[in-house]
């Protein structure tokens, strides 16, 4: 059994992210100084100081958890589980008064019920603190204090202390929600993947929540994605380091800025535009984002040039014969009124995205949440794209 010693001048690290968004979460780290840097499946693996775990929570648009393993071993049964996590020397990472969790993920595991090895899992360490100390930490499903991410692909398993707790994409600037909001992380990823220079209009059309038009003003003002939260489970481990914590923030909030360029946000649907107005107003973007309750067709661009990034339905709530027409109109507008700008479109309806009527010049596959989705790039002129061309010639 090989257990990782107790933190030092650094280490080996995890981040975890959604699929398709590993390459962008990478360069995020690498930008924040960390080592090592390697992308696996929704995941990136790295080593880092106590500083960049600090950074990566507070900092990273597209993690949604940074781990720190404390131990690796092979595991043949749950009752194997529950003694090799029994020997690892919990009392070096937190102390028993704190709370806990257990998170458990199978991968073709000789262990097949995620449960129940979450059930052994919490009865190791909660015997474990027992013996050592008389007392038991107690173990809390909603606000834990501490939570431990227990990773078993076959028959090894990997322990790390999740440093974030509840997942990163959980901003906090979002109070209110409309139907199936877009996650705060795919978003961010969105406009990361769409390259975006932070120049010329950004709006979204289709807002819905306005998560898109938070995470771009955020983004082109340097607002930190973890800027409106306060809960980190790293704050409850022996080696928090406090003063270093209020440096990593206090050194992140100093390069917050303007942005000169409109952030614009839309929707048709006025019970769309208050909870985006809401959620705009609580993140005190309220200043920095326009909000408009219009139709996509009756939205004008403002400069001329810009992008837009947006999440239209994909047909779960509609007939097939209305989401043909709005993606059909989706594509007229852009073609009439749009030339010279960029569109992004997430969808995971690809029948109705032929219906725009527009060739894409790119094709991402992202998941939102667990539909296989596509993000589309359409670039946009006037006339066809050969005559664009031969005039650049």
């Amino acid at each position: 059994m090989n257990h990782l010693k107790p933190f030092e001048q650094g280490v080996d690290l995890t981040a975890k992210t959604t699929a398709g968004l590993e390459e962008v979460l990478a360069a995020e780290l690498k930008a924040l100084g960390a080592k090592d840097v390697e992308s696996g499946k929704r995941v990136v693996f790295f080593r880092g100081d106590r500083e960049l775990i600090y950074k990566a929570n507070y900092l990273c648009r597209t993690a949604l958890r940074i781990l720190k393993p404390v131990g690796v071993f092979t595991v043949n049964n749950e009752e194997e589980l529950y003694e090799k996590l029994k020997r690892v020397e919990w009392q070096n990472y937190f102390k028993v008064r704190k709370s806990i969790l257990v998170n458990v993920s199978l991968f073709h595991s000789v262990i097949t019920h995620s449960h129940f090895a979450s059930l052994k899992a919490k009865d190791a360490i909660v015997d474990y603190f027992r013996e050592q100390t008389g007392r038991r930490p107690n173990v809390s499903k909603d606000n834990p204090n501490i939570v431990i991410d227990l990773h078993i692909n076959k028959n090894k398993c990997t322990v790390s202390l999740d440093s974030s707790g509840h997942p990163l994409n959980k901003r906090r600037y979002r109070v209110s929600t409309d139907k199936a909001p877009l996650n705060e992380v795919l978003a961010a990823g969105m406009i990361q993947l769409s390259g975006w220079d932070k120049t010329g209009d950004f709006i979204d059309p289709m807002c819905g929540s306005g998560t898109i038009p938070i995470e771009a003003a955020m983004y082109a003002m340097n607002i930190p994605a973890g800027y409106y939260r306060k809960d980190y489970s790293f704050t409850h481990w022996l080696d928090y380091d406090k003063e270093l914590w209020a440096k990593v923030r206090e050194e992140a909030n100093e390069k917050i800025a303007e942005h000169e360029w409109p952030v614009i946000a839309s929707d048709r649907s006025f019970r769309a535009f208050s909870i985006a107005r809401t959620n705009i107003k609580f993140a005190h973007l309220h200043k920095d984002i326009t909000l408009i309750n219009k139709p996509f067709e009756k939205l004008n661009p403002e400069s001329g040039k810009g992008i837009l990034i947006f999440n239209p339905p994909y047909g779960e709530r509609l007939k097939e014969q209305e989401i043909t027409e709005l993606y059909r109109s989706i594509g007229d507008t852009l073609k009439s009124k749009f030339a010279g700008y960029v569109a992004w479109i997430i969808t995971a309806n690809p029948h109705a995205a032929k219906s725009i009527g527009l060739h894409p010049s790119k094709k991402i596959t992202l998941f939102n949440g667990q539909l296989e989705s596509r993000l589309l790039k359409f670039e946009l002129y006037e006339g066809s794209r050969k005559r664009k061309k031969m005039s650049d010639s």
